[in-house]
């Protein structure tokens, strides 16, 4: 019986220890109660007010004091509780009373106001985006007065670089302090930021203990992660696995519509492209309905301008003749000549630089399709790889084209697209667009209120826009994301492509 007894001692203390160990093979693991998402544009900061790839506001790190309703299309309150203005100029921003930065320290007006300055000193962008002129903080109530009358202003504060940080916590870079339902654990740059749940979050626990938000530029490497198991969530998996992907038992792939468009950006400053002819032909040799079906294998809408045509104001814009002929006769308007198969004016050949990145796969492919008609015109193209588009347009000029993919109304609005793209001092006007005609109607809408009022004013813009042919638009891309929906639950596609890891996400 004794020795019965000891038996069965050493056999629980046996599966004891094997349960340990079990236990924290899991977890090294990353266990069940842990997802990896794997995304498809690398950062080097975490920095919320400035990394163009969101991360921080991905990866529910940090909030923003407006939200965005995917399905409605309507901005509703986050951080903020409410707002109001009586004269679009100075504005009423009620703050939630219950939220708490993941350090502990209270989210109240102060610490807001102080948030939002860091912000627009950090980047114009911002600072031209929001147009504050002041801003003062009592208890959880902020006074914000814009430098102009500006009744949109309560939608820019939907954007990740204004998202709400700490700022007495100053590692920016690797670990800001946010609101979010996820704390940064630890950060690598260019590959991964592991994130731990914040019990004290003030809209529910999330029902993840950990996540991982992690890294990876090359779309086949994505699909490739998928299938293995090393990612749970990837975003934009290679276009040509989806079927392979589908055929797995429990893996799920969604095609979003969404607000995106893939143009091609124009440097206006380079003289070539100061020729409207040039730039219609430009135009003219993009074969927008060969891209959708042969690159993106139909999950796209081909783009007759920068907005989807289910907005509002979006215009009916007149039909257009596309083709290499069509090229070739708007380049002799222009005054060139096709001589030994090399198109030139004034002896000087056509020659265009065209940048392009491959975080977004389809754009060096549509380049290169680019490359090969132009080709047939005696048009030399040279094709030249960089990593963060936004960086190296605004500090180069050295270049004529770009393969770029922007999103256009991420807010249900256009007024977010037209101002960043096209006003003198917006932060994605990469063309150097500076037109006063086009400026005082990008103002008229800035100074609107009403929908419908701001669509016809939109409408206007877009048309005038594209009879300027200022940008060539390509198509607009379908939001893709494939997931083991045999792990992951409540996964959701934004898309505004804002919001991934969420309280809510879960694994069964």
């Amino acid at each position: 019986m004794k020795k019965l007894s000891k038996t069965l001692i050493v056999f629980v203390i046996t599966v004891l220890l094997l349960a340990a160990c079990s236990s924290k093979s899991a977890e090294q693991a990353g266990g069940k109660n842990d997802i990896n998402l794997l995304f498809n544009f690398a950062t080097s900061s975490l920095d919320p007010n400035v990394d163009t790839s969101y991360v921080s506001l991905r990866a529910g790190i940090t909030e923003t004091l407006v939200h965005l309703n995917d399905e409605s299309l309507k901005i509703e309150p986050w951080l903020a509780e409410s707002w109001s203005s009586e004269d679009g100029q100075t504005w009423i921003i009620e703050l939630r009373n219950d939220v708490t930065f993941q350090n502990g320290n209270p989210m109240d007006g102060a610490a807001v106001k102080a948030s939002l300055e860091r912000a627009m000193k950090d980047s114009i962008a911002i600072k031209n985006a929001l147009r504050i002129e002041s801003i003062e903080a009592e208890g959880h109530t902020l006074t914000i007065k814009t430098e102009v009358p500006f009744p949109e202003f309560p939608s820019e504060l939907v954007h990740p670089n204004t998202s709400i940080i700490d700022v007495t916590e100053t590692d920016f870079v690797n670990k800001p302090v946010g609101t979010g339902p996820f704390a940064v654990s630890s950060f690598t740059p260019k590959t991964a930021v592991n994130l731990v749940r914040y019990d004290e979050y003030w809209d529910g626990t999330a029902l993840l203990e950990t996540a991982k938000f992690s890294f990876n530029e090359d779309a086949n490497a994505r699909s490739l992660a998928l299938q293995s198991g090393d990612a749970d969530i990837v975003f934009r998996p290679e276009v040509e696995s989806l079927d392979s992907l589908k055929a797995i038992e429990g893996m799920k792939v969604e095609s979003t519509s969404t607000f995106r468009v893939h143009q091609m950006t124009m440097n206006l400053q380079r003289k070539p492209l100061q020729d409207i002819n040039v730039r219609k032909a430009i135009d003219a040799l993009i074969d927008r309905e060969m891209v959708a079906e042969t690159i993106l294998k139909g999950h796209a809408e081909v783009a007759t301008g920068p907005f989807p045509s289910s907005f509002s104001f979006a215009p009916d814009y007149p039909e257009k003749k596309h083709g290499i002929e069509i090229a070739r006769d708007l380049l002799k308007e222009a005054g060139y000549t096709e001589t030994n198969n090399v198109m030139q004016r004034d002896g000087k050949p056509l020659e265009l630089t065209l940048l392009t990145y491959s975080s977004r796969a389809d754009l060096p492919l549509i380049a290169q399709v680019f490359q090969s008609d132009a080709k047939q015109l005696g048009i030399k193209v040279t094709i030249q790889q960089i990593e963060i588009p936004e960086e190296y347009m605004a500090a180069n000029r050295d270049w004529d084209l770009t393969t770029y993919s922007n999103l256009t109304a991420p807010r249900g609005d256009a007024g977010y697209y037209l101002n960043a793209t096209y006003h003198p001092k917006g932060a994605l006007n990469f063309s150097g667009a500076n037109d006063n005609q086009l400026t005082e109607m990008i103002d008229q809408l800035n100074g609107t209120v009403g929908q419908q009022e701001r669509s016809d004013i939109a409408e206007e813009i877009a048309a005038y826009v594209d009879e300027q042919v200022y940008n060539s638009f390509i198509l607009h891309p379908n939001t893709l994301v494939a997931y083991n929906s045999a792990k992951v639950k409540n996964w959701v596609t934004s898309r505004s492509e804002y919001y991934m890891l969420t309280n809510k996400l879960s694994v069964n």
